[in-house]
């Protein structure tokens, strides 16, 4: 690991996804920069999987875009089912861009990607440096780590997640809320008939879950519970898709590979920045996992900024990518809220108009527009 500098261009704090791609895209732009994390290692499981057209598109530049493809698993449709019954199925083939896809590639992958592409560029990730402090003034910010080191930035941004300190040393409100629902989340071994090229949402009574294919023969299974347990094993797989998925043709559960359960929040930041600290990726908006939005707007943040910062016309970020979030946080809590209602004229009627809903070419092309991402950002 290079030695800590005292001064440099960029402090970014968090390597996750988003502060990959910013210090990548950075490094690309010869832009100097800091990237640190608390952490003494990068993720090693699957968390966020899903991969957009849109993000694809950004990465392009940074030459990552193709591995990540060679890596993952490319899925054209998404479907929403009532059980055995097709209410919806959205195409994204024919979409306006060189990917009319949905991309799966566990999280772990993305990261091992970006940074084997950062250190191309001749950068890397300062581990265990945890950040305690970021004090600001006109000319820069101070950034305060706690083993008393301390970097001088021109710049500082946050991408350390929903509990940033950055956010809170900014004095940044993030306004929001909690779902009731916990959820869990699994990487499993699945048979069933259902094809294996589609991402599938199931609404039932009980909650919602979504199924979608991995590399390696696995899947993933995220479904909202009243109280999940730590660490979901094959039988609460087998419950939730016993209960939820498909009837006639019952799924085979295996071996789970990983899981993990998690409360969902629906937030975004009362502003992107605050003098010379800005925020994004989860620090600046989390929001329901329906629609696989959350890595892929922060991947989108953090190389718009990058040219920002590189080009000098960061004051107009706020006002780019703020909007953006704050579609995707209305959309996800739209269609989670849809996904799990109460009642069952409620429901009846709901999977009344998805049905008509998915017959209209119209509106299928805009949904996928939208999960894609490709309707904002252009």
């Amino acid at each position: 690991m290079p030695e800590l500098p005292d001064t440099t261009e960029v402090a970014i704090v968090g390597a996750g996804p988003t502060g990959l791609a910013l210090a990548a895209s950075l490094a690309d732009r010869g832009v100097e920069f800091v990237l640190l994390d608390k952490a003494a290692e990068g993720t090693n499981t699957s968390r966020a999987a899903v991969v957009h057209a849109r993000t694809l598109e950004v990465l392009e530049p940074l030459g990552v875009t193709g591995e990540l493809i060679e890596r993952g698993v490319i899925v054209p449709t998404f479907t929403v089912r009532d059980r055995d019954r097709t209410l919806m199925k959205v195409d994204f083939g024919g979409l306006p861009t060189a990917h009319p896809y949905t991309l799966m590639v566990p999280q772990s992958t993305t990261e091992e990607v970006l940074l084997q592409r950062l250190r191309a560029l001749g950068g890397d990730v300062h581990r265990g440096s945890a950040v305690t402090a970021v004090t600001g003034d006109a000319e820069g910010a101070t950034v305060r780590l706690a083993d008393g080191g301390t970097v001088r930035a021109r710049s500082v941004v946050g991408a350390d997640g929903m509990h940033s300190v950055v956010r809170e040393q900014a004095g940044i409100g993030f306004t929001g809320d909690a779902y009731a629902e916990s959820f869990i989340l699994a990487d499993v071994r699945v048979e069933w008939e259902l094809p294996d090229d589609e991402v599938q949402l199931f609404l039932s009574p009980e909650g919602v879950v979504v199924v979608a294919p991995l590399p390696g023969g696995r899947h993933r299974v995220v479904a909202t519970v009243g109280e999940a347990p730590e660490h979901p094993d094959a039988d609460d797989v087998r419950e939730v898709l016993g209960t939820r998925g498909p009837q006639t043709s019952p799924a085979r559960i295996g071996d789970v590979v990983w899981s993990s359960r998690f409360r969902v929040h629906h937030r975004i930041a009362d502003h992107y920045r605050a003098g010379r600290t800005f925020l994004a990726g989860d620090a600046a908006h989390v929001h329901s996992p329906a629609g696989g939005q959350g890595m892929n707007t922060g991947i989108q943040d953090a190389v718009d900024l990058a040219g920002r910062l590189a080009d000098g016309t960061e004051d107009g970020y706020e006002a780019a990518r703020r909007p953006v979030a704050a579609e995707v946080v209305a959309m996800t809590d739209r269609m989670t809220r849809a996904a799990t209602l109460d009642g069952n004229v409620a429901r009846m009627v709901r999977n009344t108009l998805l049905t008509v809903a998915g017959h209209n070419p119209t509106v299928r092309r805009k949904l996928a527009m939208r999960l894609s991402e490709l309707s904002v950002g252009r």
